[in-house]
């Protein structure tokens, strides 16, 4: 395993009894059965979420093995289509986004919506909200999609996001003014399928699986040979420590991308100066963190996971996996390297910025990465977006601990599926306080709601926790169903740090 970090890990083990104790507790302890995404319920608040007139937009995905150009290396993976990332899904809050998805995988696979309080039945999450799509098979997702922003569609079965199964999901608001030029969309990845491994094969090597601990669906029919060499792979004894979130990640890349392409054939975007640019940032990493800049500018972060915050420039931004920012930026003459530096690792992914002739200088590497770092839970968000203030209803706790022999990540001392769920009830204020007592950053996702950090108010669905570090969030249960809830680095959800938000009735 030389392209796997070797690294001790705290283990949450130890301070399960606390955190199973304080589980849940509350004076709206929830009790019935649980609301299954077939619920009459689930139905129903669909239909209330529609109008007469509602404008209905269509797409189609097509799942299957290709060969996808990285920038003069072309590798064979599974695709949308033969491009990273995936096909732009564009629609305005309100329309009812179709979307026909024609499997031609040789294996089951799915598509979950990032970050969209939808109708629990289109989450996308095989064995809790649908069956999986079979291979040759076909589904549609159609839901009325709520709030404007910038999203992400993704496959959540088995570790094929770490492949190319992904693309970026943008929601626009009628009433938003629009006072920029230009929009550009930059989609963050780690790459290493088609390159001398698969990603079955490290999470294999990890040992996923191997304990009967984690899930291994998804991963079969994916024997594509023996490979040597490894191609480009960190075969050392690379430590992967960030100074902003320790531990930084399990597997070493020989690429990262942004756009779909690697820096030595990069995305070139291009503009006049003083023009003012909106860039969507996705980081759609299995595995990496990236620190963002633009050199010889600042950035304004405007929106962070959909959601609009106070005005905030910065000189670099730290991404966790599937967390997304909204950055305006006003540019200068010349060509400037827009630089996504793997957090704790080693490699970096690399797009042009240019509003003149000229060549990029020698040294591409900005300082702007090594001032101010921005992260998410810096951010304070608009008045507007608050949640209104109450008391909650019900208090959950939850632990993150893993070892990485065996290969096992846990919430509350427990990998999933062998994880009790964390029961609520509709209409309930939760307060959850989540507890990071391993020593590697966890992002942690929720799916079918945003919350608020209960110390400044920020609205967000994905939040990355750092090593001993404790957030505690609040969150409205106005959408029933079941909904996954786990960190969004690949490998350890599927090593078992997830769980269920379970509604009860």
């Amino acid at each position: 395993m030389g392209e796997l970090t070797r690294r001790s890990f705290m283990l949450g083990s130890l301070f399960v009894g606390a955190g199973a104790l304080a589980a849940c507790s509350g004076s709206g302890s929830p009790t019935g059965a649980p609301v299954t995404a077939s619920s009459g319920v689930v139905r129903r608040l669909e239909q209330q979420r529609r109008s007469p007139g509602q404008r209905v937009v269509s797409a189609r995905l097509t799942p299957r093995p290709v060969e996808v150009d990285l920038g003069g290396r072309v590798v064979s993976t599974w695709g949308y289509d033969q491009n990273l990332p995936g096909p732009l899904l564009r629609a305005r809050a309100g329309d009812l986004l179709r979307v026909e998805v024609d499997n031609r995988l040789p294996v089951e696979t799915s598509v979950h919506w990032h970050g969209l309080a939808l109708s629990n039945d289109m989450d996308g999450v095989p064995g809790l909200t649908q069956d999986p799509i079979t291979a040759g098979g076909r589904f549609t997702y159609e839901f009325t999609v709520p709030d404007p922003g910038t999203y992400f569609y993704h496959s959540h079965s088995g570790l094929q996001l770490d492949r190319g199964l992904y693309g970026a999901l943008v929601i626009d608001d009628p009433l938003e003014p629009g006072d920029y030029d230009h929009e550009w969309i930059v989609v963050l990845d780690d790459w290493l399928d088609g390159t001398g491994r698969t990603p079955d094969e490290v999470g294999r090597d990890l040992g996923i699986g191997a304990t009967g601990e984690s899930d291994d669906a998804g991963m079969g029919g994916m024997d594509h040979g023996a490979m040597d060499g490894m191609d480009g792979m960190d075969m050392g004894e690379e430590t992967m420590l960030s100074p902003l979130l320790g531990g930084a990640g399990d597997v070493s890349y020989p690429h990262f991308l942004v756009g779909g392409r690697v820096p030595e054939d990069p995305m070139v975007f291009t503009a006049t100066p003083r023009q003012r640019v909106r860039i969507r940032f996705v980081n759609a990493g299995a595995d990496t963190a990236f620190r963002v800049a633009l050199g010889g500018h600042r950035m304004t972060v405007t929106h962070t996971d959909g959601f609009p915050v106070v005005p905030q420039d910065t000189d670099a931004l730290l991404i966790g996996m599937g967390e997304r920012f909204d950055v305006l930026v006003t540019l200068g003459d010349g060509v400037f390297p827009l630089f996504a530096q793997a957090e704790g690792k080693t490699g970096h992914g690399l797009a042009l910025v240019r509003t003149a002739v000229g060549e990029l200088p020698a040294r591409s590497r900005p300082e702007e990465l090594e001032r101010r770092v921005l992260l998410g839970t810096d951010l304070a968000p608009r008045e507007y977006v608050r949640l209104t203030e109450r008391d909650h209803d019900l208090y959950h706790s939850v632990d993150m601990g893993g070892t990485m022999s065996p290969y096992r990540w846990t919430l509350n001392g427990r990998a999933h599926p062998d994880i009790p769920p964390l029961d609520v009830s509709e209409g309930q204020r939760v307060r959850m306080r989540m507890r990071n007592m391993s020593d590697m950053f966890h992002p942690m996702h929720l799916h079918g709601h945003t919350f608020a950090l209960t110390d400044t108010g920020l609205r967000k669905d994905t939040v990355t926790i750092g090593p001993m570090r404790t957030v505690e969030i609040e969150f409205d249960t106005d959408n029933p169903g079941q909904w996954a809830l786990h960190c969004h680095n690949a490998y350890h959800q599927e090593a078992g740090m997830m769980t269920t938000v379970s509604y009860l009735a």
